[in-house]
């Protein structure tokens, strides 16, 4: 009689289940969405390194079942593992975004610099800017290289695969390194 590999059943039963952030209770599908809720920066991801997290009205990517969408004003949509990890990816994508239209330009606009200086680029104007900025910028890009894996472990296709050689083209091109190729 052959004996029963506990831990590979246990995870064959729980292979691709995913788990509410608010309330821990398990799902095939689960509601992916943005809230503004102050209390969802308790679980939401992005929000576990902020230091305060009272009256937080960022804009939170959440992963939760119906019941707790209700309660937190999630809007989002009901999809299972690969659609979630879909949406999180493209969350990632536009972060990083975000982070080449601030490193070409935007932080101008934020900064106090003398006219003739906005020809400079941030790394030149104030470097300790520029170093917190790459830090959160190669953050995202290891996450993104995490989602990515997942996506290829499981021989599953990319969304939008064009992306990356265009985000690398671009950061390249405004004289930055990147962890996603060259």
């Amino acid at each position: 009689m052959q004996e029963l590999d506990w831990n590979k059943a246990i995870n064959d039963i729980l292979s691709e289940k995913m788990t509410c952030q608010a309330c821990n209770a398990l799902g095939d599908e689960m509601i992916v969405g943005y809230t503004r809720s102050a209390e969802a920066a308790a679980f939401a991801q992005r929000c576990r390194d902020c230091t305060d997290k009272t009256d937080c009205d960022a804009r939170k990517l959440v992963v939760v079942c119906e019941p707790c969408a209700r309660i937190y004003r999630v809007n989002g949509e009901k999809v299972d593992e690969t659609g979630m990890m879909a949406i999180m990816l493209d969350e990632c994508r536009h972060n990083l975004e975000e982070s080449i239209d601030y490193l070409a330009g935007y932080w101008k606009e934020d900064a106090d610099i003398e006219y003739d200086e906005m020809q400079k680029s941030l790394d030149e104007v104030d470097p300790e800017l520029f170093k917190e900025e790459d830090s959160w910028r190669m953050r995202l890009e290891e996450e993104y290289l995490q989602l990515h894996r997942w996506f290829r472990d499981r021989h599953r296709p990319i969304p939008d695969p064009g992306w990356r050689s265009q985000y690398v083209e671009d950061i390249i091109g405004m004289g930055y390194g990147t962890l996603l190729g060259d």
